[in-house]
């Protein structure tokens, strides 16, 4: 009972509830137009993995390193190792042979996808270390990571990437960690206490109006993106998905006070989930039929 428990326990620490940013590798897939190729499928999904385990390496030294900061914080501190639950020295050792594996096989498969896997992994820790207490700074690392993500899902199936379609990876991902900051710092407000201290260098009307730009700038950008990525013109009637989601996280944020973690919407509000189920839809039947 008690392996059975200790390896739940390691299964939350893994946290694969936020292995869904990583599917932002499919993307490249997807407007290559190589979702049919089974080879090319299976390399995305090996990419996938890789991220999930380096990311959930990344997750377990986060958490061993914020213990006594994660016991005061009214829902972290139900984590595995923050609740005295899980054995610090067993999830460290779970996370090293993760990010082995992840590494190893990464080089054996695609070099520059190890190199791009080897960047993600420094510049979290760096981000672990001091960068996440870097007003600013701690926003826009968690948007490379994402950049990083993008990338490496056209590496490690070799196709080309446009700038483009990075800076909309850059910019949505600026959108997310923009509103998971503001619902940090409205928590930490209503509770009068700061779980990080870089929230107070941050302010409600600030990140308002860093919110407003960045999902503005979202919005042209992915336009821009589909008469520009040479794919097909038709991907310009996807905008109108983009727009919703967009609102409606908006509306998620500012109204209903959530945001906190962008992958827990995806899947508990059913209007972005069936938005995002439409657009991928609606994607591979324009790329399909009228390329």
């Amino acid at each position: 009972m008690a392996n059975t428990s200790t390896s739940y326990l390691l299964i939350q620490q893994l946290r694969p509830k936020q292995w869904t940013k990583n599917f932002l590798l499919y993307a490249a897939l997807l407007f290559s137009f190589q979702f049919t190729n089974i080879d090319k499928i299976l390399l995305a999904t090996f990419g996938f993995i890789a991220f999930s385990l380096t990311a959930s390496s990344i997750y377990i030294l986060n958490d061993y390193k914020d213990i006594e900061a994660d016991r005061n914080h009214p829902t972290k501190k139900f984590r595995p190792m923050a609740s005295g639950q899980l054995n610090p020295k067993l999830a460290l050792t779970t996370g090293v042979i993760l990010l082995t594996c992840s590494l190893v096989s990464s080089f054996l498969i695609n070099e520059l996808f190890f190199l791009i896997l080897v960047i993600y992994f420094l510049s979290n820790v760096l981000y672990s270390l001091f960068l996440k207490h870097i007003v600013i700074v701690d926003i826009l690392i968690i948007a490379f990571g994402f950049v990083l993500r993008a990338i490496g899902g056209a590496i490690v199936i070799n196709v080309p990437f446009t700038p483009w379609f990075l800076l909309c990876a850059m910019l949505l991902s600026l959108f997310l960690a923009i509103g998971k900051r503001r619902h940090e710092l409205k928590l930490a407000l209503k509770q009068d206490s700061s779980h990080r201290k870089v929230l107070d260098d941050y302010s409600l009307p600030f990140l308002d109006q860093l919110t407003s730009i960045v999902s503005s700038a979202t919005i042209v950008s992915y336009a821009v993106f589909t008469f520009t990525a040479g794919s097909s013109i038709h991907l310009m009637w996807t905008i109108p998905f983009v727009v919703y989601g967009i609102f409606r996280y908006l509306y998620l944020i500012h109204v209903k006070d959530e945001g906190g973690a962008p992958e827990k919407v995806l899947f508990d509000d059913k209007h972005i989930l069936v938005t995002v189920i439409l657009y991928v839809a609606s994607v591979v039947i324009i790329l399909t039929f009228f390329d």
